[in-house]
Parts: structure tokens; C-alpha cells; sequence
């Protein structure tokens, strides 16, 4: 039987849900609204949360399977450009050399991927 977004038990758990998200991203600006300063040992560990989610939402673009198999020009061109973004801290070099990179892989060296 399948379920239909008309049913109300849809509707309640995307409630719940919204609620639950709410309330926690609430909790933390009241959280820190109280707080005159991070304790330091709470501070270095969100130090690392960008770096961790930015790598959460790439990574996975990188490493999906596509028909063929491994798709290799995303690996190729995400590795460079992630040695760039190293070397130079460059966002606009980044972004050139892996779109560049990948319509290289992609359109002259491997066309029929």
C-alpha cells in the first residue's frame, strides 16, 4: 500500500520534524545568547564544523558511481582542484582549474564517458 502525500501521518512526521529542527538551532542561539564567551573547549572543535560540512556536501559528487563505474573525470578534476584550493587558497583558481580539468577529462581525453 503505497502512502499519499494527502495522508495525515505524512503531514504530522514532516511537523514533528520541522519542530524538532526548529527548536534544536533554537536552543543553540539561546544557548549562546546566555554566554558571554565560548569556552574554549567547545571553540576548537567548531573550528573544524565549515571544513566538515563543506566536505559532506562535495565529497559525495565525487565519488558516485555512475553507468561505467568509478566516474574517474569528477575524481580527477575534484583532486586538482582540491590541491589548488591548498596551494593558492585561491576560490577563483579552484573553481577554474576544476571546471577546466573536468571538461579536459571529459570532452578530450575520455569523449565517451
Amino acid at each position: 500500500m503505497a502512502t499519499s502525500y494527502a495522508d495525515p501521518l505524512v503531514w504530522g512526521v514532516v511537523l514533528v520534524i520541522g519542530v524538532l529542527t526548529y527548536a534544536i538551532r533554537l536552543s543553540f542561539i539561546g544557548l549562546f545568547g546566555y554566554l558571554d564567551e565560548i569556552p574554549p573547549r567547545l571553540e576548537r572543535p567548531l573550528r573544524y564544523v565549515p571544513a566538515a560540512v563543506l566536505a559532506a556536501l562535495v565529497l559525495p559528487a565525487f565519488v558516485t558511481l555512475d553507468a561505467s563505474g568509478l566516474a574517474v573525470d569528477k575524481l580527477v578534476a575534484g583532486g586538482l582542484a582540491a590541491v589548488v584550493a591548498w596551494r593558492t587558497e585561491n576560490v577563483f583558481a579552484t573553481m577554474a582549474a576544476g571546471m577546466g580539468t573536468l571538461w579536459l577529462v571529459r570532452f578530450v581525453l575520455l569523449p565517451t564517458v
